[in-house]
């Protein structure tokens, strides 16, 4: 009997070579506004494409006006999409460019209501808002309502609260912004230990110098991707 080998010529790829499944894939998302009484049409998105693998830190450029946030309030679901699709898997936490916080609660409380809004154990919420505090230092502020917070502290607060829940997937709009040095160290740290951990971050960055830091860029240019 002849022995059928497989063809010498065949690239068959081991499972350690396999490309892993990505937690988010978005293809094709498209988006227009539509301004002023004549509802006139202004394509913001064309043809946005973006894969998001576990373990990864990766950041989206481009100048301002380019969609970024845009792109980041669709792939969170917090605004619907023209066209396109857009898959997701496992967790997510979403840090906005501008933060939604509550004037008069104060630190401590955002994160109780914010572990009820994610259905989190009270004692799993307690440790990790104090690791929290701990990682961006803003422990003595826990007390203290949002209205008495720096612009600073409550950048802090604002991507704390994306942090809680421990999500596999990180969606962060400038999430530096007003951080002094101390904290922006501090958060790179935080976030080199969540993709060793096996998270995916996605950052948008205005940073030319975070560019290094970053183990993929997305440039965004006139509504559509390219690397």
């Amino acid at each position: 009997m002849t022995r059928l080998d497989a063809d010498p010529q065949t690239d068959v790829e081991s499972p350690s070579r396999q490309t892993p499944t990505p937690l988010l894939k978005a293809a094709g998302i498209a988006k227009t506004y539509r301004r002023g009484w004549r509802r006139e049409p202004l394509e913001v998105l064309t043809d946005a494409n973006l894969e998001l693998f576990p373990g990864e830190i990766v950041g989206l450029v481009g100048e301002n006006g380019s969609g970024k946030s845009t792109l980041m309030k669709i792939l969170v679901g917090a605004l619907d999409r023209d066209g396109g699709t857009l898959v997701r898997s496992g967790s997510f936490g979403y840090c906005p460019q501008e933060p939604i916080l509550y004037e008069r609660l104060t630190c401590d409380e955002h994160f109780e209501l914010f572990g009820e809004a994610y259905r989190l154990d009270r004692m799993y919420v307690n440790r990790h808002r104090d690791e929290i505090y701990r990682l961006l230092g803003f422990e003595t502020h826990r007390d203290t309502r949002v209205e008495e917070l720096s612009g600073g502290t409550r950048a802090k607060l604002n991507l704390g609260l994306a942090l809680l829940p421990d999500p596999d997937i990180l969606l962060l709009d400038e999430p530096y912004a007003g951080f002094d040095w101390d904290t922006y160290l501090r958060f790179w740290d935080l976030a080199a230990d969540r993709r060793n951990r096996g998270a995916s971050v996605l950052i948008i960055s205005h940073f030319v110098t975070d560019e290094e830091r970053f183990d993929r860029v997305i440039h965004l240019r006139e509504g559509a991707t390219t690397r």
